[in-house]
C-alpha cells in the first residue's frame, strides 16, 4: 500500500471513532444529567468535603418517587374506604331502581352496563362489597362508638330496661305485648316470682364481647379460641358448642337466646324430649337463657315452661325474659335507619344490647350469603347442611346496618377465618 493510502485509512478510522464517541455522548447525556442533578441535590445537604460518586441507574436508591407512590396509594385507599361508607349509607337509606346503579357506578368502579337490573341485587355484587370492605383497614373509632351508644341508650337503655325484673315491673302491672300490642298480661305474684329482683347487668362493664351468630361461615373458621377469650359471649337460639364444632365456635357462653318455637319443633314442648333439652342446655354452664316471653301470647306458656323445667331440675342456668317495651323501642330505633322488617332478628337484638353493655364488640357467624367471597358454598347454619335458596335478590337491611357499624369502627365483623396463635 502506498504511504498516502495508509494515511488516508488511518484518518478514516479516527474519524469513525470520533463519530461513535459523539453519538454515545449524545444518547447518554440525558441519563447522566439526571444523575448529576441528583448528585447536586445531595451536595446541598452534605458537608463540602463529603465524597460524591456518579452512580449507575442500577445502584441508585429509590427516592421521592416511591414515597410519593405510597402516599398516593394510601390516599386512594382512604378515599375508596370513605366512598365505601357513603355507598353503604346510600344502600341502607334508599330503595328503588336508582340505588343499585348509584352503588355500582359511583362507589365500586363498576360500569352502569355491568350492574344488575334496577331494584334487584345480585349476590356477586354484594360479595364484591364485602371484598372492598375487607381491603379497608379496620380501626375502632371511639367517637363514632360513643355517639351510637348514646343514641341507643337514649331510646332504649339496655342496662336498665332490656330484661323484665321486679324493680321495673311491679306486681299488678298490665304489661303490653311487644307485637300483639292490643293484648296485655297482668303480672301476678306467680309471674313476679320468676323475675330477677334487679337488672342483672347494672354496674357491669365488659371490655371484650363476642356475639356469635349461627352462619355456616363459621365452619373451618378456627375462631373458637378467640371467641372463648372474650369477657362475655352472646349466642343465639341454643346452638351446639360441643363436639367437632368447638374449634370453630368455642364453648364459652354467658347468655344464649331461645326462641319458644324451638321448644315445640326441636323438643316436643318439653314432654318426651325434656331430657334431651336439659342435656343440651347443660353445655352452657351457668349462662343466662333469654326468651321473648312477652312478644306474642303464644310465646308466654312455652317460656314459662322453660323456666319451671330448669328450676325443677336444679339446672345452673337462669331464665330471663326480654322486656317487650325495650324490644318495641329498639324496633323503632332501627326503623329510623331503614330496618322495616316485621320483627328484628335475635342477632340484631343481641348486637344492640352488646353495644350498650360492652366497650368492644366483635361479631362472628353473621353471613346472609350462600357462598364465600372465594365462591365456596356456605350452609345456612354451621351445624346443618341445609343450603339457602340461590338467587339472592335483596341484601337484608339488618346486615347492611351491621356492615355500616363495622365500616364506621363501632364494632367489628369477622368475615373469614380467625388468626390462630
Amino acid at each position: 500500500m502506498r504511504p498516502g493510502g495508509a494515511l488516508f485509512a488511518l484518518l478514516a478510522s479516527l474519524l469513525l471513532l470520533l463519530l461513535l464517541r459523539l453519538l454515545w455522548c449524545w444518547t447518554d447525556a440525558p441519563a447522566r444529567s439526571r444523575f448529576l442533578v441528583e448528585e447536586s441535590r445531595e451536595a446541598t445537604h452534605s458537608s463540602p468535603a463529603a465524597p460524591r460518586k456518579l452512580r449507575s441507574s442500577a445502584t441508585l436508591p429509590p427516592r421521592t418517587g416511591n414515597s410519593t407512590y405510597l402516599n398516593e396509594k394510601s390516599l386512594h385507599l382512604m378515599e375508596r374506604c370513605q366512598n365505601l361508607q357513603a355507598g353503604l349509607e346510600t344502600l341502607s337509606n334508599r330503595t328503588g331502581k336508582n340505588t343499585q346503579r348509584l352503588l355500582c357506578a359511583q362507589h365500586y368502579n363498576r360500569h352502569r352496563d355491568n350492574c344488575s337490573q334496577p331494584g334487584r341485587y345480585s349476590e356477586d355484587e354484594y360479595l364484591q362489597i364485602i371484598t372492598n370492605i375487607q381491603s379497608c383497614p379496620w380501626k375502632r373509632q371511639v367517637e363514632e362508638y360513643e355517639n351510637f351508644r348514646a343514641k341507643l341508650a337514649s331510646c332504649c337503655d339496655a342496662v336498665q330496661n332490656f330484661i323484665v325484673s321486679q324493680n321495673n315491673t311491679p306486681i299488678g302491672t298490665n304489661m303490653t305485648y311487644e307485637v300483639e300490642s292490643k293484648s296485655k298480661i297482668q303480672i301476678k305474684e306467680n309471674i313476679f316470682d320468676m323475675l330477677p329482683v334487679f337488672q342483672p347487668f347494672v354496674g357491669y362493664s365488659f371490655n371484650q364481647c363476642a356475639v356469635v351468630g349461627n352462619g355456616g361461615i363459621l365452619n373451618q373458621s378456627l375462631c373458637g379460641a378467640e371467641i372463648d377469650k372474650a369477657d362475655f359471649v352472646f349466642r343465639c337460639n341454643l346452638p351446639p358448642t360441643t363436639g367437632n364444632v368447638t374449634n370453630d365456635v368455642g364453648t364459652k357462653t354467658n347468655l344464649v337466646t331461645l326462641n319458644p318455637s324451638i321448644i315445640k319443633l326441636r323438643y316436643g314442648n318439653l314432654k318426651e324430649k325434656k331430657a334431651i333439652f336439659l342435656e343440651d342446655v347443660a353445655a352452657y354452664g351457668d349462662a343466662f337463657v333469654l326468651l321473648p316471653a312477652f312478644s306474642f301470647r303464644a310465646n308466654t306458656a312455652a317460656s314459662f315452661k322453660v323456666y319451671y323445667t330448669l328450676k325443677e331440675s336444679k339446672a345452673r342456668q337462669k331464665v330471663l325474659f326480654f322486656h317487650p317495651k325495650y324490644l318495641k323501642n329498639l324496633a323503632l330505633f332501627w326503623r329510623t335507619k331503614g330496618v322495616t322488617e316485621y320483627r328484628l332478628s335475635s342477632g340484631l337484638m343481641i348486637t344492640s344490647v352488646a353495644v350498650e353493655l360492652c366497650e368492644n364488640v366483635k361479631l362472628y357467624g353473621f353471613w346472609p350469603f350462600s357462598r364465600t367471597g372465594e365462591n365456596m358454598p356456605v350452609s345456612h347454619h354451621y351445624y346443618d347442611n341445609k343450603l339457602p335458596k340461590r338467587g339472592f335478590h335483596e341484601m337484608p337491611k339488618e346486615y347492611s346496618q351491621i356492615l355500616q357499624l363495622h365500616v364506621k369502627g363501632i364494632l367489628k365483623l369477622q368475615f373469614s377465618k380467625c388468626e390462630t396463635a
